[in-house]
């Protein structure tokens, strides 16, 4: 049964990626909420043995250290300095917002939620990179899984509400109070970037790509199998941490070659290792002991916290705009980029009507993923 369940991890997510390219509802409901869905299914049928606990947590540690290097490769940090001025200013002041609000935050319910650093940590990476900077900081910190599923779970019903509002009303709201976006301004100001990259399993399964996914996957190993050695000069909670740090340091640092920035599909592999990583840790909480009467509390406060955060960023992100003369348009894209990562820029972009954010907002989208880990770390511990 043990071999069993190793193999739904891993097939599962390859199954659900291979039909999203075929089934759209695949993608609209997400492929992360239903990688949680069969994880938390499995997990509760109480058929996985428990002489496996150990290994399921050993994959849990390979999948991200594999999966951050790999998302990565697709970044161009050459591409960040040529971003226009004003969009630069508004990822500044969207991630000061954040940064802000978890501290506001975390004085308000640092007596009502346990380990409110690690979930402190884990906002700054969901809200800067998404569901691979989360999953890794969750990683570095330690995090439960019960608490990981917990504050995921509250960070998605949150974010679509958001989303939905950033698509219907957020530019007639906004619009009032910040300047329009001004009709002279072209697209061809901005570096290229490839949108597919980042939203598409389409070219995935197809054999001419598989060579550079090999290739990719080889790198990754080497960085994984460096940040892993590491971290055994360190002891405790330090040895997660530097691992996570390391990796994503290497990552970064092998974006700069153009022989692996231009692998196609590597960021697409990377999301597939940390979609594994979402399955094993749903499969490891326990949903009844969740969702019970006595977490009752705790998760009504987790879901204020986390609304504060967010809805709190976006509100003092919007008067830092007006103050910096930021148009309605770059806050609109970058709060997207931020808030609910790159494969969302393109659909917000076509409510804005406006393909000239595109390539800004899916930059700013990329260099979230880069500056994520970093800086929920590092407010984690400060917070701690």
């Amino acid at each position: 049964m043990g071999i069993a369940v190793i193999l739904f991890y891993f097939l599962f997510p390859a199954y659900l990626l291979f039909y999203s390219t075929r089934f759209s509802i695949i993608n609209k409901i997400g492929v992360v909420v239903i990688c949680y869905a069969g994880g938390l299914v499995i997990g509760n049928m109480h058929i996985i043995p428990e002489s496996i606990s150990d290994l399921q947590t050993t994959i849990m540690g390979v999948t991200i250290l594999l999966g951050i290097p790999l998302v990565l490769f697709s970044e161009n940090v050459i591409k960040w300095a040529k971003m226009a001025r004003n969009t630069f200013i508004s990822l500044l002041l969207g991630v000061a917002s954040v940064v802000v609000l978890v501290f506001v935050g975390y004085f308000i319910f640092k007596d009502k939620i346990p380990e409110i650093w690690q979930i402190s940590g884990m906002m700054i990476g969901v809200y800067t990179g998404g569901t691979p900077n989360l999953a890794a900081i969750a990683k570095s910190l330690g995090v439960a899984e019960e608490l990981y599923i917990m504050t995921h779970t509250a960070e998605l019903v949150i974010g679509a509400i958001i989303l939905l509002f950033l698509i219907t009303g957020a530019k007639p709201f906004f619009g009032m109070f910040l300047k329009p976006y001004p009709k002279d301004k072209q697209a061809a100001e901005q570096p290229e970037i490839d949108v597919a990259d980042f939203e598409s399993y389409d070219g995935f399964f197809k054999r001419k790509n598989f060579l550079g996914i090999l290739k990719a996957f080889g790198i990754a190993v080497v960085i994984f199998l460096s940040g892993y050695g590491l971290s055994q000069l360190f002891k405790g909670d330090a040895k997660d941490t530097v691992a996570v740090l390391t990796v994503t340091t290497l990552g970064l640092g092998a974006s700069l070659l153009p022989g692996v920035n231009r692998i196609k599909s590597s960021f697409q592999l990377g999301m597939y290792f940390i979609y594994v990583f979402c399955v094993i840790v749903a499969s490891k909480a326990d949903i009844i002991a969740l969702f019970s009467v006595e977490n009752i509390d705790l998760l009504i406060n987790l879901l204020i916290y986390i609304a504060l955060v967010i809805v709190g960023s976006l509100i003092l992100h919007a008067i830092l705009s007006w103050i910096f003369r930021i148009n309605v348009d770059d806050y609109i894209i970058t709060s997207t980029a931020l808030s609910n990562s790159p494969p969302f820029v393109p659909v917000v972009a076509a409510a804005l009507r406006n393909k000239a954010v595109v390539v800004p907002g899916m930059i700013i989208g990329v260099i979230g993923y880069a500056i994520g880990n970093y800086l929920g770390v590092a407010i984690a511990y400060l917070l701690k």
